[in-house]
Protein backbone atom coordinates (compact mmCIF):
# COMPACT_ATOMS: atom_id res chain seq x y z
CA UNK A 1 0.00 0.00 0.00
CA UNK A 2 2.80 2.56 0.83
CA UNK A 3 4.55 1.76 -2.22
CA UNK A 4 1.21 3.14 -4.34
CA UNK A 5 1.46 5.66 -2.50
CA UNK A 6 4.36 6.56 -3.38
CA UNK A 7 3.74 6.76 -6.82
CA UNK A 8 1.00 8.85 -6.58
CA UNK A 9 2.81 11.44 -4.98
CA UNK A 10 5.04 11.51 -7.17
CA UNK A 11 2.84 11.63 -10.51
CA UNK A 12 1.07 14.40 -8.50
CA UNK A 13 4.75 16.24 -8.10
CA UNK A 14 5.26 15.59 -11.93
CA UNK A 15 2.21 17.42 -12.62
CA UNK A 16 3.21 20.58 -10.90
CA UNK A 17 5.62 20.36 -13.24
CA UNK A 18 3.84 20.50 -16.46
CA UNK A 19 1.72 23.33 -15.87
CA UNK A 20 1.93 26.10 -18.43
CA UNK A 21 3.52 29.10 -18.25
CA UNK A 22 2.73 32.10 -19.92
CA UNK A 23 4.46 33.19 -22.95
CA UNK A 24 4.39 37.70 -23.15
CA UNK A 25 0.78 38.19 -22.37
CA UNK A 26 -0.76 35.08 -24.07
CA UNK A 27 -0.84 31.78 -21.78
CA UNK A 28 0.47 28.74 -23.05
CA UNK A 29 -1.64 25.75 -23.81
CA UNK A 30 -1.13 21.92 -23.02
CA UNK A 31 -2.61 20.67 -26.51
CA UNK A 32 -2.42 23.16 -29.78
CA UNK A 33 -3.80 22.65 -32.82
CA UNK A 34 -1.06 21.75 -35.57
CA UNK A 35 -3.04 19.14 -38.03
CA UNK A 36 -6.57 19.63 -38.99
CA UNK A 37 -9.12 16.83 -39.31
CA UNK A 38 -11.22 17.03 -42.64
CA UNK A 39 -14.09 15.14 -41.62
CA UNK A 40 -17.24 17.20 -40.41
CA UNK A 41 -17.88 15.70 -36.71
CA UNK A 42 -21.48 14.97 -35.41
CA UNK A 43 -22.61 18.22 -33.73
CA UNK A 44 -24.07 16.18 -30.60
CA UNK A 45 -20.94 14.79 -29.55
CA UNK A 46 -19.56 17.98 -28.88
CA UNK A 47 -19.74 19.78 -25.77
CA UNK A 48 -17.37 22.82 -25.92
CA UNK A 49 -14.55 24.38 -28.14
CA UNK A 50 -11.78 26.46 -28.26
CA UNK A 51 -10.39 29.01 -31.04
CA UNK A 52 -6.74 29.24 -32.01
CA UNK A 53 -5.23 31.60 -34.45
CA UNK A 54 -1.08 30.55 -34.01
CA UNK A 55 0.01 28.27 -35.17
CA UNK A 56 -2.59 27.44 -37.79
CA UNK A 57 -6.26 29.02 -37.65
CA UNK A 58 -8.34 26.24 -36.13
CA UNK A 59 -11.37 25.69 -33.94
CA UNK A 60 -10.36 22.64 -31.82
CA UNK A 61 -13.67 20.89 -30.88
CA UNK A 62 -14.11 18.77 -27.36
CA UNK A 63 -16.25 15.90 -27.65
CA UNK A 64 -18.42 14.22 -24.55
CA UNK A 65 -15.80 11.68 -24.18
CA UNK A 66 -12.93 14.32 -23.84
CA UNK A 67 -11.30 14.04 -27.00
CA UNK A 68 -9.75 16.72 -28.51
CA UNK A 69 -10.45 17.53 -32.50
CA UNK A 70 -9.13 20.36 -34.67
CA UNK A 71 -10.58 21.71 -37.55
CA UNK A 72 -10.72 24.53 -39.87
CA UNK A 73 -12.74 27.18 -38.23
CA UNK A 74 -14.28 28.60 -41.53
CA UNK A 75 -15.80 25.35 -42.72
CA UNK A 76 -19.87 26.70 -42.27
CA UNK A 77 -20.77 23.17 -40.39
CA UNK A 78 -18.22 24.17 -37.41
CA UNK A 79 -19.68 27.73 -37.49
CA UNK A 80 -22.91 25.98 -37.07
CA UNK A 81 -21.68 23.94 -34.40
CA UNK A 82 -19.92 26.75 -32.26
CA UNK A 83 -23.62 28.23 -32.10
CA UNK A 84 -25.35 25.22 -31.05
CA UNK A 85 -22.87 24.84 -27.76
CA UNK A 86 -23.10 28.49 -26.78
CA UNK A 87 -26.79 27.84 -26.91
CA UNK A 88 -26.82 24.84 -24.84
CA UNK A 89 -24.37 27.06 -22.41
CA UNK A 90 -26.64 29.51 -22.36
CA UNK A 91 -29.52 27.67 -21.40
CA UNK A 92 -27.52 25.79 -18.87
CA UNK A 93 -26.77 28.97 -17.60
CA UNK A 94 -29.83 30.28 -16.83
Amino acid sequence: MAKYQYSIDCLSHLSIFSLPGSAGSQPMRKFSCVHLSTRQLNIRNLVSYEKQQVPVNATMFITTKGIKICVNSNQKWVQTAMKKIDQKRAIKGK
